[in-house]
């Protein structure tokens, strides 16, 4: 039994070994080729998701959304006077305002973003309060929308809230001498419900709306 485990043994280690040692053994090719694919697969993903997906996918959104592919821009008379995804500055009586803004100076598309100020800072409860006292001495009695009062994350919201809109109704209307029944229902025609019904909260897009009471005062004359 001795004489036969030795002879075993020794056939099945020279063979291990010359596995481990030949210069032909198959873990060299491996290696060779995880390097190939490897760098293959970096140029091949690199070119479909960077370039070829994008292309298509921007051909595609413009056949079949090209307004909104475009930017939704909104022109008059063959002019783009603004973005429906983006806060313009109105600051006359004579319009609806949108949100408060940091964005660079005040609506700066190029400088999206928010004060960045935590809800404990001086500053910025300061200016809120500010802001609060101001709407509240033009429409007295009534609770000012917070929307009213705080910037969107962006500092570029284009929309309010209904409530928004109909706290500055009075002042629209007096402003434009119409009657403030006319200017609330011209805001119930511009509130957007929710997307699909359940995303998102009611909402009205202030651009539109002013474009809208322009069109209410060019019909009148």
């Amino acid at each position: 039994m001795h004489s036969v485990s030795s002879t075993l043994v020794s056939q099945e280690i020279p063979a291990t070994q010359d596995d481990r040692t030949s210069p032909h053994s198959p873990e060299a090719p491996v290696a060779h080729s995880v390097w190939k694919t490897s760098i293959l697969f970096t140029l091949v993903t690199a070119v479909l998701f960077g370039l070829v997906y994008p292309l298509v996918m921007t051909g595609l959104a413009h056949v079949l959304f090209p307004r909104q592919a475009s930017g939704s821009l909104i022109l008059r008379n063959g002019q783009i006077i603004g973005s429906e995804l983006l806060a313009q500055s109105f600051t006359s009586d004579r319009y609806f305002h949108p949100r408060p803004s940091v964005a660079g100076n005040g609506y700066d598309a190029t400088s999206s973003g928010g004060s960045n100020l935590a809800q404990s800072n001086a500053k910025l409860a300061a200016r809120i309060q500010g802001d609060i006292d101001k709407l509240a001495q033009a429409n007295p009695g009534k609770p000012v929308p917070i929307d009213a009062v705080t910037t969107s994350a962006s500092g570029l919201d284009p929309d309010i809230t209904p409530d928004n809109a109909y706290y500055q109704a009075p002042r629209v209307a007096k402003a434009r001498g119409m009657s403030e029944d006319a200017v609330r229902q011209l805001i119930s025609e511009h509130i957007e419900k929710r997307d699909l019904g359940f995303l998102g909260e009611p909402r009205v897009n202030v651009l539109e709306l002013n474009l809208a009471l322009d069109g209410e005062a060019g019909s009148s004359h």
